[in-house]
């Protein structure tokens, strides 16, 4: 009788543990409906929503002009406040999400330093090549505009890819580690690849470029760094007075809808922010467009297809790839800084 109730007991206890492992189940078939299926109402509706909030955003800058005046009351670092604090809200609930306990685990394995190296070509060498490359072939008549797009293809992305990659039900903890790497490079790389991929490699020839190293930094620690700490400090606290299972089930998915409601309005009040200035301004902003949207595309379907194919080809007892891993890869390599790409389009 012992030996017929431990069984059950040792199934369950070993079908836990497996839950728990943070390895990437990557020969697991991914099914695109059940993903969709698995989505609320406004992650299904998200991409029509945040053109409407666009519009909407340029349309209140549009006719109430004297709302930049009262978003600039209060600037940090050249950024209006209630912007900072959008963009703060909007990284805070996803961070929240990121398993650190595993992350000793992860960093131990050799999955980590090949996805490390991988992302390191994709958005240091082949990114910014591909985007100097489009910005060349579409804004030719257009020198001021083609420099700000070849830095936004310098700009990695911070806070938007980590929103994507949770839609399409990427691994969050890997995804974390690469957005943090490619923050910490930013800070260091930004002013010099800015000056290689303009004047050297793009023969553009602009005096005066030079990037902070101190102001790249600074929104580097407020974008990341904040909503990093927020994340840390709401997971383990929950953790401990509620306990995990209440965290994972009950306080997670209520507070995961804070960063679409974070990302609705910021761009609500990006939009309206320079309105005036988009409708002034309206055909080379949409030839702008051109190059960035070619890029996401172009970066996107490469990066997943090229990830998901090696998943294909690789035997199952060395898991490497993954549906997981190429959406990871895929977000961080096609996406860019969206503060910088902002500004730069709007200035």
């Amino acid at each position: 009788m012992k030996t017929t109730e431990a069984a059950p007991l040792e199934e369950k206890l070993s079908s836990q543990a497996e839950r728990q492992t943070p390895d990437l189940d990557t020969h697991t078939p991914v099914s695109a409906k059940a993903i969709f299926q698995e989505l609320g109402i406004l992650d299904r509706l998200l991409t029509p929503i945040i053109l409407i909030f666009m519009v909407v955003g340029v349309v209140i800058g549009r006719y109430a002009p004297q709302i930049k005046d009262a978003l600039d009351t209060i600037k940090f670092n050249g950024v209006s406040i209630p912007i900072a604090i959008g963009l703060i809200v909007m990284m805070w609930p996803v961070l929240t999400k990121v398993e650190y306990e595993t992350l000793p685990k992860i960093f131990r394995s050799k999955q980590l330093w090949i996805h490390m190296g991988i992302s390191l070509v994709l958005n240091w060498i082949i990114g910014p090549l591909l985007m100097l490359g489009l910005a060349w072939a579409t804004l030719p008549d257009l020198p001021t505009y083609r420099v700000g797009v070849i830095m936004v293809g310098i700009a990695r992305c911070i806070a938007m890819v980590m929103i994507w990659n949770d839609l399409a039900k990427g691994d969050a903890n890997y995804c974390a580690i690469l957005v943090v790497l490619n923050a910490i490079l930013q800070i260091v790389l930004y002013s010099p690849f800015a000056l290689l991929f303009i004047n050297v490699v793009g023969g553009e020839q602009v005096a005066g470029i030079h990037v902070s190293y101190r102001e790249v930094a600074l929104s580097v620690l407020i974008y990341l760094g904040i909503p990093l700490g927020a994340g840390v400090i709401t997971r383990y606290t929950v953790w401990r007075l509620a306990g995990k299972e209440f965290l994972k089930e009950k306080f997670i998915p209520v507070f995961s809808p804070l960063a679409l409601v974070g990302l609705l309005y910021t761009i609500l009040v990006l939009f309206a922010y320079q309105g005036d200035n988009i409708v002034a301004n309206a055909r080379p902003v949409f030839r702008v467009f051109v190059p960035l949207i070619l890029y996401f595309t172009l970066m996107w379907t490469l990066t997943f297809f090229t990830v998901w194919h090696f998943s294909c080809r690789e035997p199952a007892e060395k898991r490497v790839f993954g549906y997981e891993m190429a959406v990871v890869q895929a977000f961080t390599a096609s996406s860019n800084n969206f503060v910088s790409m902002f500004v730069f389009l709007l200035n």
